[in-house]
C-alpha cells in the first residue's frame, strides 16, 4: 500500500495537475475488485484517484499481488491504507455487515484526515464510498467534498435497497417469518421472503438496521454509480429512476449505470494448472464450478457435488473449498477468515478424483475465475450468483446454473432466472442440501440439450449488449463520461 496524496491535484510530467477522486469501498474483496475497476475507468479518462482500503477486523488472506499489480499498470491510482480498529464495539449480529459498518465508522477520523488534507489547496472533486460506508457521507459534508456512492451490485438489488424502509413500514414481520409471501419491489421480479437479502431476514439484528441506514443515506447523496447497463436491467433501472422504490416523500438522487465492470488482470496467486488443463479441452465442452471468495459447502453438500458431476458424463473444472467450521455461522468475523486449504481425499467420494480424472480437475480454493470463464473451452458456469461472477459470465457469453449461498445472491438467482432468462436454478438450494441427481440432470442439460444451446445464445446476445454499452458512445461509456466531466469542472 502506498500513503495517501496530499492534495487533490496530481502534477504529471506530460500536463498540468489532475483533479482527484477519492474511492472508499469497504472490506470485502469483491467489493474491492469492482471499486479497483471504477478507478480504472475514472483514472483513464484524466482524473487522480486515491483508493482508501481499509483493513478489516478479521483475516482475509487479502491478495497483495493485486494490489502491487494495479499499481504498476495505473500510475494516477494510489492507495491509502487505513488500521485496522482494535476496539470495535460487539455486533449483536452473525452477519458480516454489521461488523463491516463498525469498522467503516469507527475509520472515520482517518478518513476526515485524508479528506482535509486533501482539501489543500483545492477539495477533491468526489467522494465515491460503497453501500456500506454510509457513515462517511457525514465527513464529506463537514468538509465540502461531493459524495456519491458505489453500488457495486445490480439495478435490481438496488432497487431493493432503496423500497426497504417502504417494505419495513408495511408489516411488524420479518422476513424470515412471512416464509414464502412474495415481496413486491417496484421494478423487481417477485420473490419469496425467503429470498431477501441475507442479513436482512430479522429486523432485530443489527445488520437489518444497518441496512436502513443505508437506505437512509443513498437517498442523501449525490449520485448512485451502478455496476450494471440499463439493457441489462431496464425495468429495475426504469423504476429506481422515476423514483418508485425510494420511501414516500424521499428524493432518488441520479443514477450513472457505468457497468459491466469486471476485473481487468488477475493478479491472485495459485490455480496456475487451471489454463493449461483448459487448453487440452474441447471448445465449450467444460463446465466451471466456482462460488466466490466466501463459497464454502458442509461435507455433506460437497459430495453430493461431486456425485452429480461423475454422474453427468460432463468435463469439469471445479474449486473447491474447505467446509466452515463448527461456529463459523455466529461469529461474522470468522466468515471472512481465509480457511485452511482443503483435504480433498476426506472431503470428496472414495475414488472421485481417480474414477474422473480423464476428464475433470478438482483444484483448492481458488481459480482466475475471469480468465477461465473467457476460455473458450468452458461451455457452462455453475455459480452462487455473486454480481461479479454474474458480469463476469455474461461478458463471457457463459450461461450459469445458480445456486446462491447468502448476501443477495437468492435475489439475483431469482431475476437471473425469471426475468433475464440467463440462469437457470439448481433445485433444493432453498431446502439445504442439492441432491447429486439434481446437479447429474442440471449439467447434462446446460451442456448438451437444446434447452442449454438455447441458454447460451441469450447469453452471448446480453455479451453484445454488454460490450455495446460500454463502446465509445455507448450508454455506460457515455454515463461515465458525463460524471467525469463534472467532476472535472466542478
Amino acid at each position: 500500500m502506498e500513503g495517501a496524496a496530499n492534495a487533490t491535484t496530481t502534477t504529471t510530467a506530460a500536463g498540468p495537475p489532475k483533479r482527484q477522486v477519492v474511492l472508499y469501498p469497504t472490506p470485502g474483496m469483491g467489493h474491492l475488485f469492482a471499486m479497483v475497476e471504477l478507478g480504472r475507468a475514472i483514472a483513464a479518462r484524466g482524473l487522480a484517484v486515491t483508493i482508501v482500503v481499509v483493513d478489516p477486523p478479521y483475516d482475509t488472506g487479502a491478495p497483495g499481488p493485486f494490489f502491487a499489480g494495479v499499481s504498476a499498470a495505473n500510475p494516477s491510482i494510489s492507495f491509502h491504507r487505513v488500521p485496522k480498529a482494535d476496539d470495535l464495539p460487539p455486533v449483536a449480529s452473525k452477519h458480516y455487515e454489521a461488523l463491516i459498518v463498525e469498522a467503516v465508522r469507527a475509520a472515520n477520523p482517518h478518513l476526515r484526515a485524508l479528506l482535509a488534507a486533501a482539501a489543500r489547496p483545492t477539495r477533491p472533486a468526489a467522494l465515491v464510498v460503497d453501500m456500506f460506508s454510509g457513515a462517511a457521507l457525514d465527513v464529506a459534508g463537514e468538509l465540502g467534498v461531493p459524495a456519491y456512492f458505489f453500488f457495486t451490485s445490480g439495478a435490481a438489488c438496488l432497487a431493493f435497497f432503496l423500497h426497504l424502509p417502504a417494505l419495513h413500514a408495511r408489516t411488524a414481520a420479518s422476513f424470515r417469518d412471512m416464509g414464502e409471501q412474495l415481496v413486491r419491489v417496484p421494478g423487481v421480479p417477485p420473490f419469496p421472503a425467503t429470498h431477501a437479502i441475507h442479513a436482512t431476514m430479522d429486523r432485530g439484528d443489527a445488520a437489518y438496521g444497518a441496512f436502513m441506514d443505508a437506505a437512509a443515506a443513498l437517498c442523501r447523496c449525490r449520485g448512485v454509480i451502478v455496476n450494471t447497463f440499463r439493457s441489462l436491467e431496464p425495468r429495475a433501472v426504469d423504476a429506481v429512476v422515476a423514483g418508485r422504490c425510494a420511501p414516500p416523500g424521499q428524493p432518488t438522487p441520479p443514477v450513472h449505470c457505468v457497468g459491466p465492470l469486471i476485473k481487468s488482470l488477475e493478479f491472485a496467486e495459485g490455480g496456475g494448472e487451471c489454463l493449461p488443463w483448459l487448453d487440452k479441452q474441447p471448445k465449450a465442452s467444460v463446465v466451471f464450478l466456482c462460488f466466490g471468495s466466501l463459497g464454502r459447502f458442509s461435507a455433506e453438500q460437497t459430495r453430493e457435488l461431486a456425485a452429480g458431476l461423475e454422474a453427468s458424463g460432463q468435463r469439469f473444472l471445479w474449486v473447491v473449498r474447505a467446509p466452515p467450521g463448527g461456529d463459523s455461522e455466529d461469529d461474522p468475523a470468522r466468515k471472512f477468515q481465509k480457511p485452511p486449504e482443503p483435504d480433498l481425499g476426506a472431503l470428496l467420494p472414495d475414488g472421485f478424483l481417480r474414477r474422473t480424472r480423464a476428464r475433470g480437475l478438482v483444484v483448492k480454493s481458488w481459480a482466475p475465475q475471469r480468465d477461465v470463464l473467457a476460455h473458450g473451452s468452458v461451455g457452462g458456469f455453475v455459480t452462487h450468483c455473486g454480481w461479479n461472477s454474474v458480469l463476469e459470465a455474461v461478458m463471457a457469453g457463459v450461461p450459469m446454473l445458480g445456486l446462491p449461498l447468502h448476501a443477495e445472491q437468492r435475489m439475483n438467482l431469482r431475476l437471473l432466472e425469471k426475468e433475464l432468462r440467463l440462469a437457470v436454478a439448481l433445485e433444493g438450494y432453498d431446502g439445504g442440501i442439492v441432491a447429486a441427481e439434481e446437479v447429474a440432470t442440471k449439467v447434462r442439460w446446460l451442456m448438451d440439450s437444446g434447452g442449454g444451446t438455447a441458454l447460451r445464445e441469450r447469453t452471448l446476445a446480453a455479451m453484445a449488449q454488454g460490450k455495446e454499452a460500454l463502446r465509445q458512445g455507448g450508454e455506460s461509456e457515455a454515463a461515465l463520461a458525463g460524471l467525469v466531466d463534472l467532476w472535472m469542472t466542478s
